[in-house]
């Protein structure tokens, strides 16, 4: 599959989907801290630098298999909780940069579907995707998703939220994405997805949905951060070991797919190699 993905290079254009470090600072949930960047030098012809505060999850990011467990089944894989820690390899984010993540990658416009179809997003009120627009925006697109497969989803919402707040706008806790169905997951499995990211801040929509599927009613209310209850989260990351990208830069590869009518191209990610790492910037680049 990897081989075949590099055929559908032609044209040589490189589109970065990672945003700068620290573009998100402070992030939209309110849990990752401004990063810091230092330069200093050890004499007029030298520079070194570093970053403080530099939260992996802070900016685009692919969401690693530490990321989330399930409050019943746990880690991925029935991993011990023990066993996810400093110092320990499990299930660490390494192990995706050891090898890389490369393949055929899809783009799923979402704004221009929606545009199409005579029902635009609007990013002041939740958004919920389900399987049916998924099939119907490839359908109209001309793309087949196939097995091994990495998808992204265009629906605008980083490009309007980093508009907004340069606006001083007041930007409210919502982001269309994907619901959370059993139908959107089993449209994740039976599709055999490699890897699901989005230009938003949880590739799934926020707040939950009210009818989400994942719901515990039984499961009491986290004393301090999220309360992932009912996310798709734990079934994609937990139950499916999937890749889950989070604020992509998407806007420039849509522009282009949308000019030229080929939604498909090599995709590459490179996580960084930090050994028991839960998540990492993607270092992704889409080539057509």
């Amino acid at each position: 599959m990897r081989a075949e993905a590099t055929r559908l290079v032609r044209r040589g254009a490189v589109f970065s989907l990672d945003h700068p470090i620290g573009a998100f600072d402070p992030y939209p949930s309110g849990t990752r801290p401004p990063t810091r960047h230092e330069i200093f030098s050890t004499n007029p012809n030298h520079r070194d630098d570093w970053l403080d505060s530099f939260y992996l999850q802070s900016t685009s990011q692919i969401d690693g298999l530490r990321h989330i467990r399930h409050p019943r089944h746990g880690f991925y894989g029935g991993t011990p909780d023990d066993r996810v820690k400093v110092g320990t390899p499990d299930l660490g984010i390494q192990v995706w940069a050891d090898h890389g993540i490369v393949g055929r990658g899809v783009l799923l416009d979402m704004v221009r579907h929606f545009e199409f179809i005579g029902d635009p997003i609007n990013y002041q009120q939740p958004r919920y995707i389900d399987q049916s627009d998924l099939d119907d925006c490839a359908q109209r697109q001309g793309v087949q998703i196939k097995p091994g497969d990495m998808v992204l989803l265009h629906t605008g919402w980083a490009s309007w939220y980093l508009e907004q707040r340069a606006k001083e706008n007041v930007v409210r806790g919502f982001s269309v994405g994907l619901n959370q169905s059993h139908g959107v997951a089993g449209w994740l499995w039976d599709h055999r997805i490699a890897l699901a990211a989005a230009d938003n801040v949880a590739l799934e929509a926020w707040p939950t949905s009210a009818d989400s599927d994942f719901w515990d009613a039984d499961e009491p209310a986290p004393e301090s951060g999220a309360n992932h209850n009912g996310m798709l989260h734990r079934t994609l990351i937990a139950g499916f070991g999937l890749a889950v990208g989070e604020m992509w830069s998407l806007r420039r590869l849509a522009d282009d797919c949308a000019e030229d009518g080929q939604y498909e191209f090599l995709l590459v990610a490179k996580p960084l190699a930090v050994v028991g790492g839960v998540g990492s910037p993607p270092n992704a680049v889409a080539i057509k």
